[in-house]
């Protein structure tokens, strides 16, 4: 290999786009964002489970999960108010990042059968302080990553989105069967430096525009994009942004019963999710990026669309076969890799939609949008199951990721080259 060679290869935008400083900042975007979620997801329940809370008490505390389907209320005040001495982001991502520290360790302050309304309301308090963190972190990623990174950038954030569940998932169930739950919940909390180093380790991004007035922060974010793409347009993305991972929400939304109903164990179910899922994740969200880097965000959505549909007929055989260790592990593994390839499309596909001057807003409306097909998800599916049964489910839900693909003939057309949008403020994070 010549020298000249390697210093072509060195230099050429590929290589740039995979080796920088902004990729290692959206690893500790992605970790930073993910623990408070799986802290409320994974172990909540399990502390309140082991301490034998009702599973209709612990069922209801789902409902604490409401602000990340609302962050784009006050997504606008993120972009209007700037918190002294850090700056307008990462004063926010400091003062979000020790308010989670503080209210993840408390939560086992309270006694969980006679205080479990004073539970809720501090649960709440860590989703509200989280769903605020993905605004900001939202926000600031978008503004550091120039378009040809976006699909890489929001890959690797959703790959460490991913392995900060195996804290609070892992090894605080670990740590819980040697020492009492107080202890657990700070060394838990605790991992929420990881955020705090990244924010006095960064520099904040240069603003080509900052709202004057509340008025200005609320507005000017919906009518911008609104102008820019034209009621029609405008309306057409939001609708994809909802359909994309219909079929595929549907899908996995009651996967583990499924499972169940299938005649696997619980000790089946464990070992092949874990062994077959998070490699095949990792692989697809890595993958994912590398690809939308060549063939660009649009061609990407088509292919990485079609993955995910396949992948639901994979449910369909297995409801259709029945027990089969080797299917399960197939099925869970390609299901996987299709959710990496997907998620990192669609997060990419949002993030160039956006103005970067009104990042935080326009990002936090269009996440919420994505994430409500699982709210609707987790509400619906079990009457359909009743209804018709898994076989026939999952077909319907194959159905169900049909008009996504559509959609993308008006919102992201194969033959359109992505369009550029306003230069990410790549100065702040320079190699």
């Amino acid at each position: 290999m010549s020298p000249d060679w390697l210093t072509r290869l060195q230099q050429s935008q590929f290589v740039n786009a995979l080796l920088n400083r902004r990729t290692v900042i959206c690893i500790f975007t992605g970790f930073a964002s993910g623990l408070p979620l799986f802290i409320l997801v994974n172990l909540v329940p399990a502390w309140l489970r082991d301490l034998n809370v009702s599973l209709e008490e612990i069922g209801l505390l789902s409902l604490v999960m409401m602000p990340f389907a609302w962050k784009f209320l006050w997504a606008p005040l993120v972009d209007r108010i700037e918190l002294p001495l850090l700056g307008l982001r990462r004063g926010w991502m400091l003062v979000t990042q020790i308010a989670l520290l503080i209210s993840v360790a408390c939560l086992p302050i309270f006694d969980v059968h006679e205080q479990i309304w004073g539970i809720a309301a501090l649960a709440t308090a860590v989703a509200f302080f989280s769903a605020t963190q993905d605004i900001v972190l939202d926000a600031y990623r978008r503004e550091i990553l120039p378009d040809e990174e976006l699909g890489w950038g929001n890959s690797v954030h959703v790959n460490a989105y991913r392995i900060a569940a195996l804290v609070p998932g892992s090894l605080a169930l670990v740590l819980a069967d040697h020492m009492d739950w107080l202890q657990v919940f700070i060394i838990t909390a605790a991992f929420m430096l990881v955020g705090i180093v990244l924010t006095l380790s960064i520099r904040e991004p240069q603003k080509s525009y900052h709202p004057h007035s509340f008025t200005a922060a609320v507005v000017e974010p919906f009518a911008e994009f609104i102008n820019r793409k034209g009621m029609r347009q405008a309306l057409a993305v939001l609708a994809f942004i909802f359909l994309y991972k219909l079929g595929d929400n549907l899908a996995t939304a009651l996967s583990t019963p499924f499972y169940l109903d299938m005649g696997f164990s619980k000790t089946e179910i464990g070992l092949i999710s874990k062994s077959a899922a998070i490699p095949a994740m990792i692989i697809g969200s890595l993958m994912g990026g590398i690809i939308m880097i060549r063939t660009g965000i649009n061609r990407s959505l088509w292919l990485f669309g079609v993955v995910q549909l396949v992948s639901i007929l994979g449910f369909a055989l297995l409801a259709h076969v029945g027990h089969d260790p080797s299917l399960l592990a197939a099925v869970i593994a390609f299901e996987y890799f299709g959710v990496g390839l997907g998620t990192a499309a669609l997060v990419a596909y949002m993030a160039k939609m956006t103005d970067v001057r009104y990042t935080a807003t326009q990002l936090a409306l269009f996440t919420a949008i994505a994430a409500l097909p699982r709210s609707a998800a987790n509400a619906s599916t079990g009457f359909i199951v009743e209804a018709i049964g898994w076989e026939q489910f999952f077909y319907f839900c194959t159905l169900c990721a049909i008009p996504g693909m559509l959609m993308l003939i008006w919102v992201a057309p194969w033959g359109r080259k992505d369009k550029p949008t306003e230069q990410a403020a790549t100065d702040v994070a320079a190699d």
